[in-house]
C-alpha cells in the first residue's frame, strides 16, 4: 500500500477539498511542501482559504483534472466510483485512498499519534486535549472536527512528535488509523444505519483499541458497561478514569459557577490530589471529558499546573453550547447534540444557566436515528419546557415515509410536554419572537441547518 511520508513530498490531489476534514489534511500537506491540488461542487470560504494558501482548486470534477503529475489522490465518502475524476485515476493507475485511510498514513509519521473516540463528546474532548498541550508548549499538530478558537481553525500544524486528531467509528473509520494513544470517551448505540446493534458497536471498539502498539496506552471511562470486555487482553498500558470511584481518575466536591461552568477536585486512585479544576465549559459531562484529558495529559508528563491552565483557557468550540447573541433579551445558544445522551448532557447543562423558561428548538438528524432512538429522544427533550420541531434532517438518507418529526411531536405530548411542529424555519422563527419573553433561554439543536433559525432570530 501507499504511504505518506511527510519528509518526501510529492503531489496530492484531493477530490471534495472543501470538506472540514479534507481541507484540513490538505493545508498539512501543503506546509509540509506537498503540491496539493483539489476539486470541489462549489466556492466556499474554505476553499477560498485554501486558495489564498497557494493551493490549486477547480470548481467541478472532471476527468482532465487527473493531470500526469499526480502521485496519489484522496477522496471522501461523498465520491462514488461513477465520479470522473475517480474513474481517471485508476484508469492512470495512481495510488487512490478515501479520507480515513489518508489520516492513518499521516499518523505513521509521528511517535505520538493520539485518536480521542467515543459516540458522543469527540470534538469537545480534543479541543481540551489540544489547548492543554499548547499550554504546556508541546507544539502539536492537531486535526479537530470543529472551529477552536486557539488555533483559529480545525487544523494545526506542528513540528513536534505529537499528532491529535479525533476517531470516529462510523463506517469504521478509525480502524484505518495508526494510533500509539487513544482515548474512548463512551459506547452507545448510533449510526445504526451502518452497525447492526449495540454489540457490534462494540466490537468495533475492541477492534480499535487492539490498534494499539504494546508501548501505546488507552484511556477508557470505565462508566462504560463493562468496559473490561473492551480492555480484554490487550497488551498496551490502559487507564482509566470515570465520575464514579472506582477508576483511576475520577472527581470530588464537584459544583458549577453562575454558567453552570464545572468546579472538581482531582482524585487519582481514591486519593483526592489537592488539585482544583476550573472549567469554562458547561455541564458535568464536560467534567467526564476533562478527566480523559487530564489523564493522558500526566501520562505524557505534562504538568497538573499546565493542565489547569489549559482547561480554563478552554472556552468551547463552534455549535458546542456556542452563545450565538440574544434577541429581544432572550439569550440562543446552538449545540450540535443529535443523540439522546448528546440532548441530555446540554440540556442538563442548559438547566445551570441563567434563564427564566427553557425553549428549544430540535432538529431530528437522519430518519433512521429518529426510528431507531424514538422512545429516548421523547425522554430526553421532556428535560425542556417547551420543544419545537423542524422536519427531519435527512442528510445521506431518503425519505422512508414511515417516519417524521410529527412522530416525535407525538411521543412528547404523551407525556405532557408543550411540543410544537413547523415545515418552515420561517414559521419557527415567527413562533419564537411570539413567544420567547425577556430572560429566556433558546437553544437551537442538531447537526443540520437549525443554527440558522438562532442565527436569523438575532439579526432582526
Amino acid at each position: 500500500m501507499y504511504q505518506i511520508n511527510l519528509q518526501k513530498p510529492c503531489t496530492a490531489y484531493f477530490i471534495g477539498i472543501g470538506g472540514i476534514s479534507m481541507s484540513g489534511f490538505a493545508q498539512l500537506l501543503h506546509e509540509n511542501n506537498f503540491t496539493v491540488k483539489g476539486s470541489d461542487s462549489q466556492k466556499s470560504k474554505i476553499t477560498e482559504h485554501l486558495a489564498a494558501l497557494g493551493i490549486d482548486i477547480v470548481y467541478g470534477q472532471n476527468a482532465e483534472n487527473i493531470t500526469d503529475d499526480i502521485d496519489f489522490v484522496v477522496y471522501t465518502a461523498a465520491v462514488h466510483p461513477d465520479n470522473p475524476e475517480f474513474i481517471a485515476a485508476k484508469q492512470k493507475n495512481l495510488p487512490i485512498m478515501e479520507r480515513a485511510v489518508m489520516v492513518g498514513q499521516v499518523m505513521k509519521n509521528y511517535k505520538n499519534a493520539i485518536g480521542i473516540s467515543g459516540t458522543h463528546g469527540k470534538t469537545t474532548t480534543t479541543s481540551m486535549l489540544s489547548q492543554i498541550f499548547l499550554e504546556a508548549k508541546k507544539d502539536p499538530t492537531i486535526s479537530v472536527g470543529g472551529i477552536l478558537d486557539a488555533i483559529k481553525g480545525n487544523i494545526r500544524i506542528g513540528r513536534s512528535e505529537n499528532f491529535i486528531t479525533e476517531a470516529c467509528e462510523y463506517t469504521n473509520s478509525f480502524l484505518k488509523f495508526f494510533p500509539t494513544a487513544e482515548i474512548i470517551l463512551n459506547i452507545e448505540a448510533d449510526h445504526l444505519d451502518f452497525f447492526k446493534d449495540i454489540e457490534d458497536i462494540r466490537h468495533s471498539f475492541q477492534r480499535y483499541t487492539a490498534l494499539l502498539p504494546e508501548d501505546g496506552v488507552l484511556v477508557i471511562n470505565s462508566d462504560i458497561p463493562q468496559y473490561e470486555e473492551i480492555t480484554d487482553g490487550l497488551s498496551c498500558k490502559v487507564i482509566t478514569y470515570g465520575l464514579n470511584h472506582d477508576a483511576e481518575y475520577s472527581a470530588t466536591d464537584i459544583s458549577f459557577d453562575k454558567n453552570g461552568h464545572g468546579i472538581f477536585d482531582l482524585v487519582h486512585n481514591n486519593t483526592k490530589t489537592g488539585d482544583t479544576i476550573h472549567l469554562n465549559v458547561p455541564g458535568k459531562h464536560n467534567i467526564s471529558n476533562a478527566l480523559s484529558a487530564i489523564a493522558l495529559s500526566l501520562y505524557y508528563g505534562i504538568t497538573i499546573e499546565q493542565i489547569q491552565k489549559g482547561l480554563l483557557a478552554f472556552s468551547g468550540t463552534e455549535r458546542r453550547f456556542e452563545l450565538k447573541g440574544s434577541f429581544h433579551g432572550v439569550t440562543v445558544i446552538d449545540d450540535y447534540a443529535h443523540h439522546p445522551t448528546e440532548i441530555a448532557a446540554t440540556l442538563d447543562a442548559a438547566k445551570r444557566y441563567p434563564h427564566k423558561h427553557l425553549w428549544c428548538v430540535f432538529q431530528p438528524h437522519t430518519y433512521s436515528r429518529t426510528r431507531a432512538l424514538l422512545k429516548e429522544f421523547a425522554d430526553t427533550l421532556s428535560q425542556a419546557e417547551n420543544i419545537v420541531l423542524t422536519d427531519i434532517y435527512a442528510a445521506r438518507e431518503k425519505n422512508p415515509g414511515d417516519i417524521s418529526s410529527l412522530t416525535l411531536q407525538e411521543e412528547l405530548k404523551k407525556r405532557g410536554k408543550n411540543a410544537y411542529y413547523f415545515p418552515s424555519f420561517g414559521e419557527i422563527e415567527e413562533f419564537l419572537s411570539k413567544k420567547c419573553v425577556d430572560g429566556d433561554l433558546l437553544i437551537t439543536m442538531g447537526a443540520g441547518n437549525v443554527v440558522n433559525i438562532g442565527e436569523s432570530l438575532i439579526s432582526k
